[in-house]
């Protein structure tokens, strides 16, 4: 995206410090490190950085202007230099004010997990009949949706924006400069509780998304009690749940599923019955948008899951099935019982530690344990202080280690050939490590 040094001003109501050219159309950069003379150098700040250290950098560099929140950071060889009282807010207003000449419909989506596979299921489906934009990986933060909006061509039609928050406000925020047109909350639950406190503040910072949601426009949210009480939206809101009497013969195969919705066939190159979950509401919203059933389903059945989840690879003789990029409660059983009701033996559960779940982390990990005594021929690797309260609570027989340290050692010499493997923890735990060690035996 260009902008004019008028747009540039006006937009940020900026006060302007410095100004000897305003030629040319400029765009906005973040990185010092890659600065051209048609850049604008925004320094954002961060936990462990300030980009404002690096202005001189910038401008050293060619760019040709640069936005500050410190009138005393003055470099007089830069072409104009604008004072904001907040660089992200900055940003955030030049972001929304490109999503509002492009003027695509959006669908933002949020959810304790399922958000990622959401957002790529609907992006799938949203561009079998449009022109179709979507966040990257996970830039669900106030700078991913600045950076996925400002890189969003010109003829899109359709804007898939995934949301994530650590705390309250946070997805309020991302809804105020994305004002959406539809909106998806996949589920509620307790990931990040150790921040938010309680799985109904969970479910409150979760209903923010509809704060800046078009009054004409629609609200598609996981069926849950908490859901319900929670969200204030006084627009059309559809509830979407497993139990609905117009989902019928599901079947889960070993890396598929099928099942039919409002008496339309469908098939998922995945399985899991949350991943059904995650595909209705796509339905609802592909349908919202006036996307055929037939192309509906044709964008589900081409969605392929993104790094880390749920990705199938054949390592060292054995089957692996990565999902090693989030792990909290929900996710966890989902993914356990999906892979003990569709992956016959010999099979095996790598299980990490799940962080951020607060005081009651211990109990979180024991029900783990508990979960898994419902079902038969479980062997089992835990990881991490804290997933070894998974092994001590569950009556199958398991092996604890304290880190990665020797897991893919262990499993090369004594887990037969030809097992399969599901790793699953939160990304901290650093999972990728032990399968590309294993792959290295």
């Amino acid at each position: 995206m260009k902008f004019t040094y008028e747009e540039l001003v006006k937009v940020t109501e900026a006060d302007i410090l410095h100004c000897s050219n305003t030629s040319g159309a400029l765009s906005i950069s973040t990185d010092s490190r890659n600065i051209n003379d048609t850049n604008v150098y925004l320094p954002l700040k961060g936990e462990k950085f300030d980009g404002h250290n690096f202005i001189k950098d910038a401008v050293d560099k060619g760019a040709r202007g640069y936005f500050t929140n410190d009138k005393s950071i003055l470099f007089p060889q830069a072409k104009f230099v604008l004072y904001v009282k907040d660089t992200l807010e900055a940003y955030l207003k030049l972001a929304l004010y490109y999503k509002q000449k492009v003027n695509p419909i959006t669908i933002a989506i949020t959810g304790s997990s399922g958000k990622t596979t959401t957002k790529e299921m609907m992006a799938s489906v949203a561009a079998q009949a449009y022109k179709t934009h979507k966040s990257q990986l996970n830039h669900n933060n106030e700078v991913g949706l600045c950076q996925t909006l400002l890189s969003m061509p010109t003829d899109t039609e359709v804007l898939v924006l995934e949301m994530g928050m650590r705390g309250l406000g946070e997805i309020e925020l991302l809804s105020k400069y994305s004002e959406p047109d539809i909106a998806i909350i996949a589920n509620t639950g307790t990931a990040h509780i150790g921040r938010l406190g309680s799985e109904e503040n969970i479910a409150k910072a979760k209903c923010e998304i509809t704060k800046y949601l078009h009054k004409e426009g629609c609200l598609f949210a996981h069926d849950t009690k908490l859901i319900r009480e929670a969200n204030s939206f006084d627009g059309q809101t559809v509830y979407v749940g497993l139990d609905s009497p117009e989902l019928k013969d599901v079947t889960l195969n070993t890396n598929s599923s099928t099942f039919t919705y409002k008496n339309y066939n469908y098939e998922l190159n995945i399985e899991g019955l949350h991943n059904i979950q995650n595909a209705l509401f796509v339905i609802n919203a592909g349908l919202k948008l006036g996307i055929s059933e037939s192309k509906i389903a044709q964008g589900l059945k081409q969605y392929r899951p993104i790094e880390n989840r749920w990705q199938l690879s054949d390592i060292a003789g054995f089957k692996i099935i990565n999902d090693s990029y989030n792990s909290n409660p929900e996710s966890l059983k989902a993914a356990v019982s999906t892979f003990l009701t569709t992956q016959n033996p010999p099979r095996l559960l790598v299980l990490g530690d799940m962080r951020e779940l607060g005081e009651n982390e211990k109990n979180y990990h024991k029900e783990i344990g508990v979960f898994l005594n419902n079902f038969d021929d479980v062997k089992l690797i835990t990881v991490g202080g804290l997933a070894k309260y998974i092994a001590q609570s569950t009556k199958h027989k398991s092996l604890s280690f304290e880190n990665c340290d020797g897991v893919a050692s262990y499993i090369f010499k004594n887990i037969e050939k030809g097992t399969t493997i599901l790793f699953k923890a939160s990304r901290s735990m650093k999972f990728e490590e032990i399968i590309k060690e294993l792959n290295q035996q």
